[in-house]
């Protein structure tokens, strides 16, 4: 298009001013008369027809905003005004109209009429509506159709081979030597009648511009998205010149801007320092996106602005939305399936942040280039490049035709989008597009700044419950008791309802979790169906991984799982249990695509009315990072287990070296008792040889009873010589053999009756205690029970208590004690009681005394 104030009218011009309403209503091309403003004077029938209107509701309308607003951009509107204030309009151009049931596009003439203040525009229709320029315009066709829902991720939409109108492309080579151009070079005033590929850029670009480019360039600062910019003047008319690099290529784009903001839009300053400041005052994620789309509609003015959020598995929410009134339906807290935006227009979105189309329905532009250019030029940073008509059918779908898109990118991740909808055909100016850009980015470090301290306060509460559970594990041998057990468990650390962990097939449960037995298989499948590199699963959706797991999806649709070892034979888990719920679509997203004209082309789904979903079998998501503190608690773990390998193999030797030792030791224990036997037993009968050849009566008595202790200490050595624990004596045994001892010892006449339990076992130095003590009372009732002369009768019972004590009684047939005997002077030395209560005192027992009708001794030890 071209930008001229004529000096001389044509006779086809001067023609309309002197047409009669009837004249002109007969006319079979479409024409419309406004005034400076723009606003409709006059319009022919054929005129109403294209903008699909009555006549009659065409006038005092205005005709580039409301009848046709998709010339509502500099390229149109713009240049109108540029003639009107120059003196005389003279401008040409393609256009859409917004017609049902497809849109019509028309090339427009605008001039100016001899009366002042009037201005015709004709509109002449394309004779194939449906493809402008080789560009194929998809249509409908409802037929049944094998359909490839992936033809969508494959769709090559960096390479799209056209750009929008608003905007004119030179693709230079890094010597700055024009290969290819958008179709349209004459938009910008440029010479399309002559070959520009093989110029130089400064022969149609300002030579310090062009200056400007090679020094960035030189410094590899065109790069991912870096640009420079000017505005430039062609004809008269501004143009905003952006240049960056991408693939081997220089590009540039020339988009005429408006002469005067105000005619499109307010000409008020942007408040963008204010709108960065409301978003610094909100404290949360709601409040944040709700406030992003409101400011960011009201600085582009578009009809719907959204806050669009992905999922971790690209399904999008619309978390936020701001609208007009008069918008029937919304799309807040609605869900969009993945396909919707595919993986490859959401890698582009990455890259390139920033993107607005006017008019959903205007003509690409074709992008030119020599036979020797090498391949089709990726035009993934640049601003005007054309859309996939898919995407285009999809808008059309939605309701949607003038659209902007803003990336929101947090920690080098793609989050979300601030999505723009209108209606209509709506420009938004560079200015403004700059302004939304810079918002986004706010939106994004404010969010990183909430979602960087809601994870960092969660962390360190997960961090400290992990250096709790750490210092247990290193505190222990028992690695499963001390995540288990004790205030803080595992449970804890992820504030989960159930864990399990299984060690050596052994599995403890804690909390809410499945059987023992369905945990194990659930271990063994993990065991077998994971990869051996990978030693961590997590998923919120068990059952639909592992079919079994419906049985417990209540208590385990959620899993964590990390195995502690490379054999797998130990295992940490923690479960989410079921959180049922319903996810509201906004169309049923089982059905992303239908067919198209023919097996190669395919059209977006048509409905967006809200489709429910209930969902079972699903837990609330992990979040990401947790699966990192599992992995980390499994290597201590892992260092506990491998520490306890180590300690049961030191213990292993030294067991066997201390049985061996044992077994040593019960040797020689048994040879020191029985020689200790033989040696008492050859003290006991020099004592008793002694005693025979003793005069003295008292030193023969002396004799007797030093011999009978020494044979007293004798018989335990025996026994514990002749036991099978070293430890132990056989009581009733022991004492047994002593009784049959000292009768024989005591001469004829003198009689030991012994009663006792069957194995009344106790320990060696208890069992010397109370056989000094029988020894003792045995003795004194040879000498002091005799009833007649060199006789008497004594009965010993030993009994074992249900308490683990012994009660061991020495009872004689004598007269009995005399009352006071305690407290009388002993017959003899009295050695024998001191011995007896000092023997008691070691063991801790009690004696008891009574007369029955003879003396009777009761020991309780």
């Amino acid at each position: 298009m071209s930008l001229k104030t004529p000096a001389v009218r044509t006779a086809t011009d001067i023609a309309y001013d002197d047409l009669s309403t009837e004249a002109l209503e007969r006319l079979a091309e479409s024409v419309v008369c406004v005034d400076d403003a723009g606003i409709v004077l006059a319009c022919n029938g054929a005129g109403a027809t294209l903008v699909d209107l009555a006549a009659e509701a065409i006038l005092g309308r205005d005709f580039f905003k409301d009848l046709a607003p998709g010339t509502n951009v500099p390229r149109g509107y713009g240049r109108f005004l540029a003639g009107v204030r120059g003196g005389g309009v003279d401008a040409r151009g393609t256009f859409a109209f917004d017609r049902q049931p497809r849109p019509v596009r028309a090339d427009l003439r605008m001039v100016s009429a001899a009366r002042p203040g009037r201005h015709w525009i004709t509109m002449a229709p394309l004779a194939d509506a449906t493809r402008i320029e080789g560009v194929a315009v998809v249509e409908r066709r409802s037929r049944a159709q094998a359909v490839d829902p992936t033809q969508c991720e494959r769709e090559p939409i960096h390479i799209p081979g056209s750009i929008q109108p608003e905007a004119v492309l030179l693709v230079a080579d890094l010597d700055l030597r024009i290969v290819a151009h958008s179709a349209n070079v004459d938009d910008a005033h440029l010479p399309s009648g002559e070959p520009l590929i093989g110029l130089g850029l400064d022969a149609v670009l300002p030579a310090s511009f062009v200056k400007r480019i090679g020094a960035a360039l030189a410094a590899d600062g065109l790069t991912e998205g870096n640009a420079v910019d000017r505005t430039i003047r062609f004809a008269g008319e501004p143009f905003l010149a952006v240049c960056h690099a991408h693939a081997g290529r220089v590009l540039v784009e020339l988009e005429p801007v408006p002469e005067r903001p105000e005619d499109f839009g307010p000409a008020r300053p942007v408040r963008t320092g204010v709108a960065v400041a409301r978003l610094r005052a909100a404290d949360t994620i709601a409040k944040i996106a709700a406030t992003a789309a409101r400011e960011i509609r009201a600085i582009t003015g578009f009809e719907r602005v959204l806050i669009y959020r992905f999922d971790p598995d690209w399904n999008g929410e619309a978390i936020a939305e701001d609208k007009s009134a008069d918008w029937p339906r919304s799309l807040l807290g609605l869900h969009f399936p993945a396909s919707d935006i595919p993986a490859q227009a959401r890698a582009l979105y990455l890259r390139s942040r920033i993107r607005f189309v006017t008019d959903r329905d205007a003509a690409p532009v074709p992008i030119l280039a020599d036979a020797d250019h090498d391949g089709p030029v990726d035009l993934t940073f640049v601003q005007h490049r054309s859309l996939s008509p898919i995407h285009l059918e999809y808008q059309r779908n939605l309701g949607v035709n003038g659209s902007m898109s803003a990336s929101i990118i947090v920690g080098g991740s793609l989050w979300g989008l601030v999505i723009g909808h209108h209606r209509r055909p709506h420009y938004v100016r560079p200015a403004m597009r700059g302004v939304t850009a810079l918002l986004a980015d706010a939106f994004a470090m404010r969010l990183q700044e909430i979602e960087g301290r809601t994870l960092w306060e969660d962390q360190q509460a997960h961090l400290a419950t992990q250096v709790h559970l750490v210092r247990k594990l290193t505190q222990s041998d028992d690695f499963v008791d001390a995540l288990t057990s004790g205030d803080i468990t595992m449970l804890d650390l992820f504030d989960t309802k159930g864990a399990a962990v299984v060690s050596d097939g052994r599995v403890t449960l804690i909390g809410k979790a499945p059987p023992a037995e369905d945990v194990l298989a659930l271990r063994d499948w993990l065991a077998h169906a994971r990869p051996p590199a990978e030693t961590g699963f997590v998923t919120h959706r068990l059952s639909s991984e592992y079919a079994p797991a419906a049985a417990y999806a209540e208590v385990a649709s959620g899993l964590i799982s990390v195995f502690v070892d490379e054999a797998r034979d130990h295992c940490l888990m923690w479960f989410k249990p079921e959180a049922p719920s319903t996810v509201s679509w906004s169309g049923d997203p089982r059905k992303s695509v239908e067919p198209g004209r023919d097996a190669a082309i395919i059209l977006p789904r048509r409905s967006f009315e809200r489709w429910v979903e209930e969902r079972r079998g699903q837990s609330n998501r992990w979040a990401t990072w947790k699966v990192s503190f599992a992995a980390s608690l499994a290597q201590v773990v892992e260092g506990v287990v491998l520490r306890q390998r180590r300690r049961i193999d030191e213990l292993t030797v030294l067991l066997a070296e201390k049985e061996r030792l044992l077994e040593q030791k019960d040797v020689l224990s048994r040879e020191i008792d029985h020689r200790v036997k033989n040696s008492l037993q050859i003290v006991s009968a020099f004592l008793q040889m002694q005693q025979r050849q003793t005069e003295d009566p008292a030193a023969k008595q002396a004799f007797a009873e030093t011999s009978a202790r020494v044979m007293s200490v004798a018989r335990v050595h025996d026994s514990l010589y002749q036991a099978e624990n070293m430890e132990e004596v056989d009581l009733g045994q022991t004492i047994a053999v002593l009784c049959r001892d000292l009768s024989g010892m005591a001469g004829d006449g003198q009689t030991v009756g012994i009663v006792t339990d069957e194995k009344v076992m106790v320990p060696y130095r208890k069992a010397v205690a109370l056989s000094l003590i029988a020894t003792e009372l045995v003795t004194n009732a040879f000498k002091y029970a005799t009833t007649e002369a060199g006789k008497a009768k004594v009965e010993v019972s030993i009994v074992a208590q249900e308490d683990g004590g012994v009660r061991m009684r020495v009872c004689d047939d004598g007269e009995g004690l005399p009352e006071g005997w305690a407290d009388r002077k002993p017959k003899g030395t009295g050695l024998g009681m001191r011995l007896v209560r000092a023997m008691l005192d070691q063991i801790d027992a009690r004696l008891e005394v009574s007369n029955d009708p003879g003396a009777c001794f009761i020991v309780h030890a």
